[in-house]
């Protein structure tokens, strides 16, 4: 695809990159339109707020992407290196992310979760459109396949491997699966029948839709727990479900019981 979106001079805007901020704005948008129309929450607090989930997002990224592979990537501050810019593991990003955010909003005294339930919309639409980054730049990209939508990547700094053969968008089905959620959080916004509803629900939504589009993922350097039957982010959706799926129970039950 397109990798680069454009270059001045020795100055080059990376698509990859272009997208994660039309994400972060579009998202911060719906953030603090949300809460200071519903709270009545600051828009400079949300910003502080964003400024704290960016940094916590990029280091459980890294450190995920970094642990699919350690003895590689701590061997040399070389290999270390290597994909800073876009090696990144959305599940490190999102599991630091959560208790950091949660951190926050106790320290503000602001209502959790119908802070999570919006979190969870703007979310989507920012690894939705992190994802539509992936495809242009190649990354997560999914195996050789012969089905007629098959995508194949042929510029030379492209991420994907190998190039000039067909592969499975893996990058599309994401973003496909992550704006289907989208659209189901924001038609049961209205409808939902407690506090952090819509975040289980993304979060289930989420988790079973990955382990299945892992299937037809190509990047076999992140690793199997199982080898070529279950990979980290397969087993960290498994846990993810289970988890998720308890205290989707919980919060209902205990909403019933109010």
């Amino acid at each position: 695809m397109h990798p680069e979106l454009f270059s001045i001079g020795q100055f080059t805007i990376h698509t990859y990159g272009f997208m994660i901020m039309m994400g972060a704005v579009l998202g911060f948008f719906f953030m603090t339109n949300s809460v200071k129309k519903d709270l009545g929450i600051e828009r400079d607090k949300i910003q502080s707020l964003a400024i704290l989930i960016i940094f916590a997002a990029f280091v459980g990224g890294k450190l995920f992407f970094y642990m699919e592979n350690p003895s590689y990537y701590f061997s040399s501050l070389e290999n270390l290196k290597r994909n800073f810019r876009t090696g990144f593991v959305f599940y490190g990003s999102l599991l630091f992310a959560i208790p950091v955010t949660v951190w926050f909003f106790k320290k503000e005294k602001w209502p959790l979760w119908p802070m999570m339930d919006r979190l969870a919309i703007t979310a989507c639409i920012i690894h939705g459109m992190g994802r539509l980054g992936c495809f242009f730049a190649g990354c997560c990209h999914g195996i050789p396949t012969d089905v007629p939508w098959g995508v194949t990547f042929t510029d030379p700094i492209s991420q994907a491997e190998p190039l000039n053969t067909a592969l499975h968008p893996t990058q599309l089905y994401s973003a496909t699966l992550i704006f289907s959620i989208l659209v189901i959080l924001l038609m049961f916004r209205r409808h939902k029948r407690f506090e952090g509803q819509l975040f289980f629900i993304y979060i289930i939504l989420y988790a079973l839709g990955r382990g299945v589009i892992e299937i037809f993922r190509g990047d076999d350097a992140r690793g199997y727990i199982v080898d070529d039957v279950l990979s980290h982010s397969q087993f960290i959706s498994l846990v993810v479900i289970a988890v998720t799926i308890w205290a989707y129970f919980r919060f209902s039950k205990k909403q019933n019981k109010a």
